[in-house]
């Protein structure tokens, strides 16, 4: 396998890790990323550099794309510059943008029109999943060539698990993020009921995160916020995009989901309060302490 050669388009906090994971194993790596400056380290690691989404998928054997909101995937399966212009026939394209199900299944169809095997691989974890090499990844798209990237996955999730056909893995990361969203909101009530009632807040998440209400959120972003740190391992900015697009899917369905529905709204008024930018644990400025 390390004799493949491989894409990366869309060297961010995450994308960026998962490269160095690539780069370790031995693996001819070319990125490209809208931003040249960020993927810089990248290429001092080793990586070769490709102006274009299309010049960097040439003559590949794996393409990656992990780029951020459902209107960046089309740019980069179907603009002028785009992957399936200079793509080979037989090449892997995998979508680890968390993205639209109805998308991941158009450029599944585009791909098989053109010889190419696609899948969507979503993943969750944030930045420190990514940079430990224990993310999640859930894949949709078909079995056997989920069973060839298995291998791959390895390098840099924990917990890959394969989900059905193109769409599917989407699916199961607006699943993912539904946990996400309300569990965020009951870290934050804690800390801020907590700091309310004259707690020392590290002897209450060191009480409450072993038992019942144990869960990622309150064990990775629980202690960033003590710290008062807001950096992001995933930005509120892509945090609400995909909020959207699990609403849009559960009206599709018919399903009512008030949890979200209340997420998204607390969300959108930091938004509008310039925190777009920091990570998905700002929700406690919401609580203005």
């Amino acid at each position: 396998m390390s004799q493949k050669k491989i894409a990366f388009i869309g060297t961010g906090m995450m994308g960026s890790s998962i490269v160095k994971h690539l780069l370790k194993a031995g693996f001819e790596v070319t990125v490209y990323n809208r931003t040249k400056e960020k993927a810089n380290p990248l290429i001092e690691l080793g990586a070769l550099w490709a102006d274009t989404p299309a010049l960097a998928s040439e003559n590949k054997d794996i393409i990656f794309t992990m780029v951020g909101f459902p209107k960046d995937v089309e740019d980069v399966y179907f603009g002028e510059k785009g992957i399936f212009q200079r793509a080979k026939v037989g090449a892997i394209v995998v979508d680890m943008t968390t993205s639209q199900p109805s998308l991941a299944k158009k450029i599944y169809e585009a791909a098989k029109d053109k010889g190419i095997n696609s899948l969507d691989a979503p993943v969750s974890g944030g930045d420190i999943g990514a940079r430990n090499g224990t993310l999640s990844i859930m894949v949709g798209g078909d079995e056997e060539v989920y069973k060839e990237m298995l291998p791959i996955f390895e390098l840099f999730g924990s917990n890959i698990v394969y989900h059905g056909e193109a769409g599917a893995g989407q699916h199961a990361k607006m699943c993912n993020q539904l946990l996400v969203t309300t569990n965020i909101i009951g870290v934050c009530e804690c800390i801020a009921y907590g700091m309310k009632a004259g707690l020392d807040l590290d002897k209450v998440l060191q009480s409450v995160s072993t038992g019942a209400a144990s869960s990622w959120s309150l064990t990775n972003l629980g202690p960033r916020i003590l710290k008062g740190d807001l950096d992001p391992g995933f930005y509120i900015k892509h945090f609400i995009k995909d909020m959207k697009i699990a609403l849009e899917e559960a009206e599709k369905m018919e399903l009512d989901l008030p949890g979200l529905k209340l997420a998204k709204e607390m969300y959108e008024t930091l938004l509008e309060k310039g925190y777009g930018e920091y990570g998905t644990q700002a929700l406690i400025k919401y609580y203005h302490i």
